[in-house]
C-alpha cells in the first residue's frame, strides 16, 4: 500500500513563511507503527521553537499533536486496531492528512471526547498534568503564579488548579484576556502591561509571595518571577517565549529566600509508556467530569498554517487552535 499524504515540512529554519504544504508518499506502517488519517491537529508555541531551530535534518515536518482515526497497524502492534480513535502529543509532523506514528506513543480517545477536544486538550493538558501534579504536586490553599494564562496551557491550568483547591494567580494582558482567566479558575489576575508583577504578586499574598510560579516567557519575566516566590518555593520554568532565561548563579536562590529551580519538559515527564497513559488519562477524566473545558477559539486549515503561526507568535489568539485537515 502507496499512501499519499499532504503535509507541512520546512527546508530551513525561519520565520512563517519557511512554512510548505507538500504532497509526501507514506508507506504501509512497519513494525511497531500505525498509519493515521489525522482529523482535527493541536497547535502549540512548541510548534514555533520547532520552526525556529535549530532542527535536525530537512525536510522537517512540522507540529506535535493530532487525534484521528487508525488506518493500518504494522506488526506487533496489538493495543491498537483499524478504526480506533486515537490522539498523540510530542511526536513532530503532525501537519499532516495522514501519517505514520510509533504505536508506543498514541493514546485511546474516550468516548465522549471529541477529536477536536482531544487534540486541544492532549499536549496542553499532560503539560499542566504533569507541571501541577508531578514537578510540583500543587496542594489545596496554596498561592500559585502561572503566566498566559489566558493561553491555551493558562485557561487549562486555572481549571485544574481550582480544582485542587489553590489560590490561582495568572498573569496575562488586556480586558478580554484578564475576564476569560477569570472565567477559568483565576482568582486574581496581574496585568503584565500596567502591573509589576512581583509587587501585585506580593501585595495579593500579604507579602509571602507564592509557593511555585509556572513561568511560560523565559527572559521577559525571570527577576520578577524570582522575587514572586516565598521562601523554599519552587521556580519552574517551561519555556520561552521572550527567549531563554539567563544563566542561574545558584547564590540568587539563596538570597531570595532557598528556592528551588527548574527546567522540566513534558517529553521527559511522559517517556515512559506508563506515565503518558497515566497522564492522557487523567486529562481525559478531567474532561469528562467537566473540570476541563478547552476553549477552541481558532480553527486554520493546512493551506494556512502561516497564519497559524503569525498569530500564535504575536498573541493575536485565545485559548486553543486547531488545524483542520
Amino acid at each position: 500500500m502507496v499512501q499519499k499524504a499532504k503535509a507541512v515540512q520546512i527546508t530551513q529554519n525561519g520565520g512563517p513563511e519557511v512554512l510548505q504544504l507538500n504532497e509526501v508518499t507514506l508507506k504501509e506502517p512497519d513494525k511497531g507503527e500505525a498509519l493515521v488519517r489525522q482529523t482535527a491537529i493541536g497547535l502549540n508555541f512548541m510548534d514555533v521553537y520547532l520552526r525556529k531551530g535549530p532542527s535536525g535534518s530537512f525536510p522537517a515536518g512540522m507540529g506535535a499533536e493530532a487525534a484521528g482515526v487508525v488506518e493500518a497497524v504494522g506488526e506487533g502492534v496489538t493495543e491498537f486496531k483499524v478504526g480506533d480513535r486515537v490522539g498523540y502529543a510530542g511526536v513532530p509532523g503532525a501537519y499532516a492528512d495522514y501519517r505514520i506514528v510509533p504505536a508506543a506513543r498514541l493514546v485511546h480517545i474516550p468516548d465522549g471526547i471529541s477529536d477536536e477536544v482531544a487534540a486541544a486538550v492532549l499536549l496542553k493538558g499532560m503539560t499542566v498534568e504533569y507541571l501541577m501534579q508531578r514537578c510540583f504536586p500543587v496542594k489545596a490553599g496554596q498561592d500559585v503564579l502561572f503566566y498566559a494564562a489566558s493561553g491555551g496551557v493558562g485557561l487549562l491550568a486555572g481549571q485544574w488548579g481550582k480544582h485542587l483547591g489553590a489560590r490561582m494567580i495568572g498573569v496575562t494582558t488586556g480586558a478580554e484576556k484578564i475576564k476569560l482567566a477569570k472565567d477559568h479558575g483565576y482568582a486574581d489576575i496581574v496585568d503584565r502591561k500596567n502591573d509589576k508583577i512581583s509587587e501585585k504578586v506580593r501585595a495579593l499574598t500579604g507579602g509571602k509571595g507564592v509557593a511555585v510560579a509556572y513561568d511560560s516567557v523565559g527572559k521577559a519575566t525571570f527577576e520578577d518571577t524570582l522575587v514572586s516566590i516565598a521562601p523554599r518555593g519552587y521556580f519552574v520554568t517551561f519555556g520561552a517565549t521572550t527567549g531563554a532565561p539567563p544563566l542561574l548563579e545558584a547564590n540568587l536562590l539563596l538570597k531570595n529566600g532557598s528556592l528551588y529551580y527548574t527546567r522540566p519538559t513534558l517529553a521527559t515527564y511522559t517517556a515512559a509508556r506508563e506515565d503518558l497513559v497515566a497522564s492522557a488519562a487523567a486529562v481525559f477524566d478531567l474532561v469528562l467530569k467537566g473540570v476541563l473545558t478547552p476553549l477552541i477559539k481558532q480553527h486554520y486549515a493546512l493551506a494556512d498554517v502561516a497564519k497559524a503561526h503569525r498569530d500564535l507568535e504575536s498573541a493575536a489568539t485565545e485559548g486553543s487552535s486547531i488545524i483542520v485537515p
